[in-house]
């Protein structure tokens, strides 16, 4: 059932009780694994809870997301010859999309044993404004505010 102009309800994950934690499991997830995809996620909050000395992994996740999730970005857009790089704000849910994307991304690339321990050390490092994710996040941004002259395009 998808909501005009939103995005489908994909309910929420069996042990937090959470619908963003469950998109995050689809978002890790391949060639339709659902199982392994939240055994890695639920692997990397227990690494967390164990790292951060029995702090909520919930709460660290949330606040890496809120870290990764860029607000502005550019979009390309052709006037006249021209196409110009225009800074328009992110919807909520290409922000959730751009944030899985990133951090599963930079997740895999960093060196470690095991996926979730990965995902762990990058969802650690998010919740403290460093990593990879929020680089990424902040090239965004660095990006859309050398194009603001062109806000005007906007369409």
């Amino acid at each position: 059932m998808s909501k005009k102009g939103g995005y489908k309800r994909v309910g929420v994950d069996f042990r937090y009780g959470d619908e963003s934690v469950a998109r995050f499991i689809n978002a890790v997830m391949l060639d339709g694994k659902k199982a392994v995809a939240t055994k890695i996620v639920y692997d990397a909050f227990g690494i967390i809870a164990e790292k951060m000395s029995g702090e909520d992994p919930l709460e660290v996740y949330r606040k890496a997301m809120s870290h990764i999730a860029p607000v502005v970005e550019v979009r390309s857009k052709r006037v006249g010859g021209a196409t110009y790089q225009i800074p328009m704000e992110v919807k909520a849910s290409r922000r959730g999309a751009l944030a899985f994307r990133w951090l599963k991304l930079y997740a895999a690339k960093r060196g470690g044993k095991s996926m979730a321990e990965k995902l762990a050390a990058e969802l650690m490092d998010a919740a403290n404004e460093q990593g990879a994710s929020v680089k990424k996040r902040d090239e965004v941004h660095r990006m859309a505010d050398a194009n603001k002259a062109f806000a005007h395009f906007r369409f």
